[in-house]
């Protein structure tokens, strides 16, 4: 059985810090995400063919933890490879994995796009 794209735990725990709000809370995050991860993928994109050791890092570090907090391990796991080769200086690595962690950015992306609009 594959893993869920978002595990359905982490969002109960993020609808759970504000129960009474409707799900505006968790909307907000989500907006938020969708927001920001593009930038931080083009972040990781542009340092890494700019060769910016620490740009790179930071950005996959940031993905791996927004990431994290809907439960979207596959693409937090991603993050984390991304983060590890471009803290080693190994940004031909990452490069090489830039369409693969796009690719499950658009999953999870779909995923919280059809919770938000539940």
């Amino acid at each position: 059985m594959s893993e869920p794209i978002l595990n359905p735990e982490a969002i109960d725990a993020l609808r759970a810090v504000s129960p009474d709000d409707g799900g505006a809370f968790l909307t907000e995050l989500i907006d938020i995400f969708l927001h920001d991860t593009p930038l931080r993928l083009k972040e990781l994109a542009d340092a890494t063919a700019a060769g910016d050791v620490p740009t790179a890092t930071r950005a996959a570090h940031s993905i791996k933890g927004s990431s994290g907090n809907f439960g979207a391990a596959g693409l937090a796991r991603i993050a984390l490879e991304l983060e590890t080769a471009a803290k080693a200086g190994q940004l031909a690595e990452v490069a090489a994995k830039q369409a693969a962690i796009e690719q499950q950015f658009a999953l999870v992306r779909d995923a919280l796009t059809a919770l938000r609009t539940a």
